[in-house]
């Protein structure tokens, strides 16, 4: 804490939590740059033969990062557990990747930063990286296997550049416009 002004001491990150913090806001960039300019109705609008729109991709990314961030301070919760999910739990999950009525653009934007807030807090002040969990229920892990807190990092990384790149193919295909080149 400052004394002088009694505002926090900001958490100086170095070394590999920098590398982290420093891709990983490359990857959000790139996501958030592909909704510029949008309307709601745009960011909402589905351009391929797929269920994704910009906005529902960036709802689901938030939630995956939330989620992952969740494991990294807890392990896995019941709710984690895919293999006991009902066809009204998937149906949740897919709005992930829609726009709802009610939801702007901005408000999704704003949960967002919220989120890539929270995580980069995370980075910075958690006192070991190598820290594991053992993985949740999913057919898509393999049983018994454990991630550190590290892993599930890049796994959010690795989540958010894929979803960056299915962005920028929604957004060209909605009006031309291009994140990259």
């Amino acid at each position: 804490m400052n004394t002088t002004t009694n505002t926090p001491t900001p958490t100086v990150t170095t070394g590999e939590r920098s590398d982290l913090l420093e891709t990983l806001a490359k990857h959000r960039d790139f996501l958030r740059l592909t909704t510029r300019d949008l309307t709601d109705e745009q960011a909402g609008r589905r351009t391929t033969v797929s269920e994704l729109c910009l906005g529902g991709l960036i709802k689901h990314v938030t939630s995956a990062e939330r989620g992952w961030a969740d494991f990294i301070l807890n392990g896995p919760s019941p709710s984690d557990d895919f293999t006991a999910m009902t066809e009204e739990d998937w149906a949740r999950r897919a709005d992930e990747f829609r726009m709802l009525p009610g939801e702007t653009l901005a408000g999704v934007l704003a949960e967002y930063d919220d989120v890539a807030r929270r995580t980069d807090e995370l980075v910075a002040t958690l006192p070991d990286l190598d820290a594991s969990h053992p993985l949740p229920k999913a057919p898509w892990f393999e049983a018994g296997a454990r991630w550190s807190a590290r892993r599930a990092l890049l796994h959010i990384i690795a989540e958010t550049a894929q979803h960056a790149g299915h962005a920028d193919i929604i957004r060209e295909a909605l009006d031309g416009s291009k994140s990259m080149g």
